[in-house]
């Protein structure tokens, strides 16, 4: 498999720009130098995030009639993560170097100091990733509280309350999107690797006998999402672990990879973690997680395949993926070729003038299409500007309200990719619309 990253170079500074000049992503508390890991999503960056969240959840959720969902707590007592463990195993190998004493994670800089050049460092130790807090006023043992460095344990833990609660039998699922966070040693390329991040899991719980044939469905199943949402073929990849490289957890793990432009690196892993995290909560709690299988007359603790991705690192991949440079008219372009499902805006209303007769015109049209479509409204400069200012922020179609339009009560319609323009009544621009984004 070519495993050398995309022909452009600077791809990553390019959207890195993109996404603060035009409001995707700034850097957290940067009024006071920023805070080094966290980011803040502005107001086209919150669109896209909650899109991507949304096709994640209609895809596994709403579409489904054998998953369900759910949103459990950021904090949890240290015995959720004795029972995973997170507090014993959760851990990189964190190594000093000797001559500019920077800190590093061991197994991502090839002995090599990124800071100084330099090869000599300390022997490398176990640094565990866990962030740590106190829950309530008084401190000491009893007051101890983590947040969670993945979502996947509040579905282990509410394995029997949605067991009941919802009557359904293995094979089912439980999904849900939060926010998880890590103490990652180091932090790097934009939103790939923070220490503040979502995450969009799901866990399958499954006959043991079944466990592989559900494993390699889920892998297509997930592959598949990334490129009906746009992502070419060939960026994507299967990446299997070997034996030695599996979590403690891990019956198999298999992660889709995508070529960012430092190289082929994760964007999602699917695993079979066994039945290990329902026996060591029942083990740990005392209470037994096992499905009983009235037809067989038998209990059985299921095995779990479990899908995970990050939807901030889905983001990233889908903006890298997106980024295009070409020439219209003689000028140089930067578009977004999103998925429209995707898109931040999806419809942007143009009125080429700012007279109040144009204004009330563009008023109806964006009264007819807001609850159906997320839609830009924008006034300001040449209608040119305003076609490259949409492209670049990914909005599919544009629509030209114009003096015209008092006329024939028609606008234009111009589509992102082609720069094709069309006359559309309005009478008829929901429906052509919808026809459009399908």
């Amino acid at each position: 498999m070519d495993s050398t990253p995309p022909h452009d170079p600077e791809l990553l500074d390019k959207v890195i720009n993109l996404a603060k000049r035009r409001g995707f992503i700034f850097q957290s508390a940067d009024i006071y130098g920023g805070f080094r890991s966290t980011y803040d999503y502005g107001p086209l960056g919150v669109n896209m995030l909650r899109n991507v969240k949304n096709a994640w959840w209609r895809s596994m959720v709403q579409l489904r009639h054998d998953v369900v969902g759910l949103d459990a707590a950021i904090l949890g007592p240290p015995a959720v993560w004795a029972a995973s463990g997170h507090l014993e195993t959760f851990t990189d190998p964190l190594v000093d170097c000797l001559k500019c004493h920077g800190r590093f994670r061991e197994d991502k800089i090839d002995g090599v100091c990124p800071n100084c050049g330099s090869t000599q460092f300390t022997e490398s130790r176990a640094f565990n990733l866990m962030f740590k807090t106190q829950a309530g006023p008084v401190e000491g043992d009893g007051a101890t509280a983590y947040l969670r460095p993945e979502t996947a344990q509040g579905m282990f833990t509410n394995f029997n309350n949605v067991l009941t609660t919802s009557r359904k039998k293995p094979p089912f699922g439980i999904a849900q999107v939060g926010k998880s966070f890590r103490n990652e040693i180091t932090p790097q390329n934009f939103v790939f690797r923070t220490r503040e991040f979502e995450q969009m899991e799901m866990e399958y719980f499954v006959p043991p006998a079944e466990a592989e044939q559900w494993y390699r469905y889920w892998i297509e199943q997930r592959l598949n999402w990334y490129l009906d949402l746009g992502i070419p073929a060939d960026q994507l990849r299967l990446h299997e672990h070997e034996l030695a490289d599996l979590s403690h957890y891990s019956r198999g793990t298999t992660d889709v990879e995508y070529r960012y432009p430092w190289g082929w690196d994760e964007l999602e892993g699917i695993a079979n973690r066994g039945d290990y995290d329902l026996t060591q909560h029942s083990v740990h709690s005392g209470v037994k997680l096992e499905y009983y299988d009235q037809a067989a007359n038998e209990r059985y603790t299921p095995y779990v395949i479990e899908p995970a991705a990050g939807a901030t690192r889905a983001m990233m991949a889908f903006l890298l993926a997106a980024y295009h440079e070409d020439e219209v008219e003689g000028e140089v372009r930067t578009v977004l070729r999103l998925d429209w499902r995707l898109a931040p805006y999806q419809v942007a209303v143009l009125p080429l003038s700012k007279k109040p007769e144009l204004q009330g015109v563009s008023q109806r049209v964006l009264e007819i299409l807001q609850p159906h479509f997320s839609c830009d409204y924008d006034v300001t400069q040449s209608i040119g500007r305003r076609y490259r200012r949409q492209d670049e922020v990914g909005t599919p179609l544009c629509i030209t309200v114009d003096f015209d339009s008092l006329n024939d009560d028609a606008v234009t319609v111009r589509d992102r990719d082609t720069t094709e323009q069309v006359r559309i009544p309005i009478g008829e621009l929901l429906a052509t619309l919808r026809t459009r984004t399908q």
